[in-house]
């Protein structure tokens, strides 16, 4: 039998629908995506892709933290773009990120994503 607990904080947005932040099961973390959110306010970030991208990564990192994870503990990234053309400014971002042993990651380009964001990141990580 496995074990499901529910990941929460307030350091990320909260859900903006039936979902969990992130859910933790059998040492695995699954978190949901994020979306450029600032926690305090939930507005969207307004700037470049690259610091759109930074706010989903720092948005991940504390529900990673909240689960006892982290960023070296993820094994798969799955991204999605509005415009693909932001993909180098978008992989820049992301690199700040993961400097080293980098987790597998798909980019899938989309014709739309929540609140009007124009990236969104979730992953899945390894409880350390």
């Amino acid at each position: 039998m496995s074990n499901k607990k529910v990941i929460a904080t307030d350091r990320a947005p909260g859900a903006v629908g039936p979902y969990s932040q992130g859910i933790d099961s059998d040492g695995l973390v699954f978190c949901s995506g994020q979306v450029p959110l600032v926690p305090e306010t939930g507005e969207l970030v307004s700037g470049s892709i690259a610091e759109e991208t930074r706010r989903c990564l720092e948005n991940l990192t504390a529900v990673l933290e909240a689960a006892g994870s982290s960023p070296a503990e993820v094994v798969k990234v799955t991204a999605f773009l509005t415009d693909m053309n932001d993909f180098p400014e978008f992989n820049d971002a992301y690199a700040e990120f993961f400097t080293e042993d980098p987790p597998a990651r798909a980019t899938v380009g989309v014709a739309a994503l929540p609140k009007g964001a124009r990236v969104e990141v979730e992953c899945i990580a390894r409880r350390s």
